[in-house]
């Protein structure tokens, strides 16, 4: 009896272990996938005018809100998911995302309750800023322009100078600076301590009282789910890749149809978004010199966000009696004298004014920038050469550039807390 006793006792052990390892895998693939790029992590909580306490109890108290997301890119850009980058003490959470945006629309985190982070990074501008710099409290500027703030989920370091190493380091910057909020961190972390909507938020997303750490992991998670939606560029390429695979099967329609029904259903679904968001031929003889080893544009430009997310010096500025050294700042390294970080090419057409310090109005002007190689100086980098380029040339390039326009989630940007 005591072997058979611990025979059972052996077995039921066995089984409950067995059944926790099931539960353990079952909660570790349990993550629910969303596609980024919808409406429906940026839309706020449902209603009207300031959210009320009552409001935010009700939705914050859903435990579907708090669960962790395993977010999947749009088409356009799903080829770089390898470079997803969330770091493993921020997991993204609806909650989480909800209360970073409405810190990011929150004036009242600045000195005088005015600038909000979507004042240099608004939706209606891109998610930057029209003018050549930002514009702070009490109308002061810098000496850079406002880099984008989507598609930072492909992207680790941040500036135009890559100071800040994550994106939950960048967000609190603005804060403390004297020219943009010019807040302070104890400033922020108070106010939102002492809105009782915002504390209650911060303790059901962080379990803690605010900190000015979690504030930036709040604004690095809502901005990591705007991203930009596929363009014309896309809907052409992906197009363009079915009927070089496909080219023979494609003599014949319907016998493609009756042997590959799921693949024709593909070609069909590609031809219908081609013809939805059709590239110009001005735009298709574009991409073509884009390409091609003449303007080597594709040297830094590269993969789904086209940026090769590292710093180059194009000269820009360098002519200057006292030149913004830009990465040099950071790192002290002698080559990296006038370098700055390659921004991304997606929805470009939306973002002027360019380069680091917003001297080039149009891309056009970018263009002929590139053509004459640059601004010579001894740390130039080897990737800027002057190429030969005619006036359709150049008129292709930028309508290449503008097919890479693509549409963003909607984003509420006046529902906050009372």
């Amino acid at each position: 009896m005591p072997a058979l006793a611990n025979s059972m006792i052996h077995v039921a052990m066995c089984s409950l272990l067995l059944t926790s390892l099931i539960l353990t895998a079952g909660s570790a693939t349990a993550a629910e996938k969303v596609l980024l790029g919808t409406d429906e992590l940026t839309s706020g909580i449902p209603g009207d005018g300031p959210l009320t306490l009552e409001q935010a109890s009700k939705w914050f108290n859903q435990p579907r809100n708090h669960e962790t997301l395993e977010v999947e890119l749009p088409s356009n850009l799903a080829g770089g998911k390898n470079a997803i980058f969330i770091p493993e003490d921020n997991p993204l959470t609806r909650a989480k995302i909800e209360l970073g945006r409405q810190l990011y629309f929150e004036p009242r985190l600045s000195r005088n309750s005015e600038i909000s982070c979507a004042d240099c990074h608004h939706p209606t501008s891109g998610w930057a800023k029209e003018t050549q710099f930002g514009i702070g409290v009490e109308g002061q500027t810098g000496n850079r322009n406002s880099p984008v703030s989507f598609n930072r989920i492909l992207s680790r370091e941040q500036f135009w100078d890559g100071r800040a190493e994550t994106l939950e380091e960048q967000a609190v910057g603005p804060i403390a600076n004297p020219v943009e909020m010019s807040s302070s961190h104890d400033v922020a972390v108070k106010f939102v301590s002492d809105n009782p909507i915002y504390r209650f938020e911060f303790e059901k997303v962080f379990d803690r009282a605010p900190n000015i750490d979690d504030i930036g992991r709040a604004l690095a998670a809502f901005e990591r789910v705007v991203v930009t939606g596929p363009a014309a560029y896309d809907a052409y390429e992906a197009l363009s890749r079915l009927e070089q695979v496909f080219s023979e099967d494609l003599e014949d329609l319907q016998a493609f149809e009756e042997d590959e029904p799921e693949l024709h259903a593909r070609y069909i679904e590609a031809k219908r978004a081609a013809e939805a968001q059709p590239m110009s031929e001005s735009a298709i003889r574009g991409r073509e010199f884009f390409f091609s080893a003449k303007a080597n544009c594709a040297a830094c430009h590269v993969g789904v966000n086209f940026t090769d997310e590292k710093y180059h010096n194009l000269g820009v500025g360098m002519d200057a009696a006292e030149p913004d050294l830009g990465r040099f700042d950071v790192t002290g390294d002698e080559k990296d004298k006038g370098a700055f970080k390659t921004p991304s090419l997606r929805n470009i057409a939306q973002t002027g004014p360019y380069m680091h310090d917003g001297s080039q109005r149009t891309l056009r002007e970018v263009v002929d920038w590139y053509a004459q190689g640059g601004h010579p100086n001894p740390t130039l980098s080897d990737k800027i050469k002057k190429f030969e380029a005619s006036e359709q040339d150049r008129q292709d390039l930028v309508a290449f550039m503008e097919a890479l326009t693509g549409e963003f989630p909607k984003v509420e940007i006046d529902r906050l807390p009372e």
